[in-house]
């Protein structure tokens, strides 16, 4: 980005949405970028192109933006009170006096009065344990099935990929997965155990995956219906 640019707008005529600013030498023309994720929207610019006509670009299409970023659906905030997705069902968060860690029951999820002023990341970190123990077992269990041994497993808040696989078998999930079904996160969890034999997405790499979790296509679609709805869980400070 040349220096003299800012690092975002916001529409004129709606200055809650904010658009991002990103030059590249590859771009030949402008082009905005909804994410389906998180509704950022981006602005990409040539290199060398005026940053005014990208601004009258951004208004000419403000319109577009905000019907884009309208159907984004949204935000669900965690909160006592408001409900916890986890294992592809809502929980509804309330405060005990008897649980000392986070806990799900039926359909609640109960968290301890002493984290009452910080639900979120008290929510925020049982998730992320939960999704660590769920795919650990998943990669162990996968991996033992296809003789191979899995590397180091990292959780992320990734936005462009659900996990990765390195050559080393080291392997990366994004912990949002502990939001979506179970069979979905055990797909995720064979999808990149099988990249332990196959790195890459060839016929022989899918036949893995079908091996290991023969249902696969349905719970791929169900990330690609529903994956987006997860980044939509904010959890504030």
């Amino acid at each position: 980005m040349a220096a003299q640019d800012p690092k975002s707008l916001y529409l004129t005529n709606d200055p809650s949405i904010e658009v991002l600013l990103r030059r590249s030498a590859r771009a030949r023309r402008y082009t905005l970028r909804v994410s389906q994720l998180d509704g950022r929207v981006t602005l990409t610019l040539p290199a060398r192109a005026s940053l005014q006509d990208g601004i009258a670009f951004i208004n000419d299409k403000a319109d577009w933006i905000t019907t884009q970023v309208a159907g984004q659906g949204e935000q669900t905030v965690i909160a006592v009170g408001n409900d916890v997705p986890f294992e592809g069902r809502a929980h509804h968060l309330c405060l005990s006096d008897t649980h000392k860690s986070v806990q799900v029951g039926a359909g609640e999820m109960f968290l301890p009065q002493r984290h009452q002023d910080r639900a979120a990341p008290a929510v925020k970190a049982f998730l992320k344990q939960a999704a660590r123990d769920r795919l650990a077992a998943a990669c162990d269990h996968y991996a033992d099935q296809i003789g191979r041994q899995v590397g180091r497993i990292t959780l992320r808040d990734t936005r462009s990929r659900w996990g990765s696989c390195t050559h080393r078998g080291d392997l990366m999930f994004s912990w949002r997965l502990i939001m979506a079904p179970p069979a979905v996160l055990r797909y995720v969890a064979a999808h990149e155990v099988a990249h332990l034999i196959e790195m890459n997405h060839s016929p022989d790499f899918w036949a893995i995956v079908a091996e290991l979790c023969p249902n696969y296509q349905a719970h791929r679609a169900w990330l690609r219906q529903h994956g987006a709805q997860l980044h939509r869980v904010v959890f504030p400070d």
